[in-house]
């Protein structure tokens, strides 16, 4: 199991390396308005790092590109999901494809399904 110190350090340099799908996401994420849930990006979730996380909402979100299409990716992504769900985390995970067809729509769809959680509606 990795340490909680590298966890941390992949986060930090996942953050400086974010795919287009996930830049375009968190330019829409980042907005701190009145009333709006706060996310995160590169959360650590030891020994994991979540692509964006609402700590309050306990929601991580995945944003899955070509990588994650194969059988084995498949058979991690589930594990990883188990382990995040168990410590009370849901998981929303969203196509890359789908951020850069409709950016501000999946970023819209995501701060509802946080606000949701928040309010305890859909649990």
């Amino acid at each position: 199991m990795r340490s909680k110190v590298l966890t941390q350090k992949r986060a930090r340099e996942l953050r400086r390396r974010m795919t287009p799908p996930e830049a375009m996401l968190w330019n829409r994420l980042r907005k701190r308005l009145p009333g709006q849930p706060i996310f995160r990006r590169q959360h650590p979730i030891d020994p994991y790092v979540a692509d964006f996380c609402c700590v309050e909402a306990r929601l991580v979100i995945e944003v899955d590109g070509q990588s994650h299409l194969t059988a084995e990716a498949e058979n991690r992504d589930r594990a990883r999901d188990r382990a995040i769900m168990t410590l009370g985390f849901a998981i929303l995970r969203i196509p890359a494809l789908e951020v850069l067809r409709d950016p501000d729509g999946v970023a819209d769809r995501i701060v509802r399904s946080a606000l949701a959680r928040t309010r305890g509606v859909g649990l």
